[in-house]
């Protein structure tokens, strides 16, 4: 089991499909089941996470007048 600090977004995603899958067929015993379910709901925060922080890096996306791209300095710069 890789460490949420190591694991991209899409890893994670990947992760938690396959973990609902398992846990959707009902083909697991109950104790596998939790830590799946333990599982599933770090990665799901995990996702949440690595999603506020791109939407907040785009929500930074500042267009010049002459259509140059540049960024706002936020709290994720750091």
């Amino acid at each position: 089991m890789t460490s949420l600090d190591a694991i991209s977004f899409e890893d994670a995603l990947r992760e938690l499909e396959a973990i609902v899958r398992r846990l959707e067929e009902g083909k697991i015993n109950l104790e596998d089941a939790i830590k799946a379910y333990e599982r599933g709901a770090a990665l799901r925060t995990h996702c949440e996470k690595k999603l506020k922080d791109a939407r907040l890096r785009v929500e930074q996306i500042v267009v010049g007048p002459d259509g140059s791209l540049t960024t706002k300095p936020t709290d994720l710069d750091v």
